[in-house]
């Protein structure tokens, strides 16, 4: 590849160095995750001031959650997370049925999330651990529930770019769109890396 420099002279461009230093996914995406972080940190800055001022709630509140349920969230969303790694790196290489094989594991491991969370909160429900039996587990529920729904909104790209990988629409020249979805996807996982141990393990 070459391109030219302002006096006309032809200057040589490492290809590979070039398409390493470009941006993953697309503008667009990047907006999305920004106002998606600032969300959470908002969300964040309540629960650090809900502590503040109710140390007592938030040291026993964790003990009446379950935290077998929130670990295996956990590893559900960083094995999906990996499985998307996995469908980049062969769309990559123009392996587009790998690709779609992989996508196709995550998002069967992204659906177990709303399951997990759906037996979690009817044994929450049946043991009096609701919205209203404290400060606690007020924003327990507004802050998991609201990942949950970024996080079927995750699992609706992912089943957008399945079927686009299925028809064929990307390859090695073109994945940004697939690219941009992965992205959405590792952000639910970090933001649910700061929600676990908040909820279930920090006293």
């Amino acid at each position: 590849m070459r391109i030219f420099s302002s006096n006309s002279l032809p200057v040589a461009v490492d290809t590979k160095t070039t398409l390493q230093g470009r941006i993953p996914g697309n503008s667009g995406i990047w907006v999305g995750i920004f106002c998606v972080l600032v969300e959470f940190f908002m969300l964040f800055c309540v629960y650090l001031v809900a502590k503040a001022h109710n140390p007592e709630a938030f040291l026993t509140g964790p003990n009446k959650l379950v935290t077998l349920a929130g670990t295996t969230i956990t590893l559900l969303l960083l094995t999906s997370g990996y499985c998307m790694v996995k469908a980049v790196n062969a769309i990559r290489i123009n392996k587009n049925q790998s690709a779609l094989r992989w996508i196709i594991m995550a998002i069967v491991l992204g659906f177990g999330y709303p399951i997990v969370k759906y037996y979690e909160i009817r044994w929450n429900i049946d043991h009096g651990v609701h919205g209203e039996a404290g400060v606690f587990y007020t924003v327990y529920y507004y802050l998991t529930l609201n990942h949950l729904v970024h996080v079927c909104w995750g699992l609706l790209g992912l089943m957008w770019v399945a079927v686009h990988t299925g028809a064929g629409s990307y390859s090695s020249d073109n994945y940004s769109g697939l690219e941009a979805a992965a992205l959405y996807w590792h952000t639910t996982d970090i933001i649910w890396l700061v929600i676990f141990p908040f909820f279930y393990i920090l006293r």
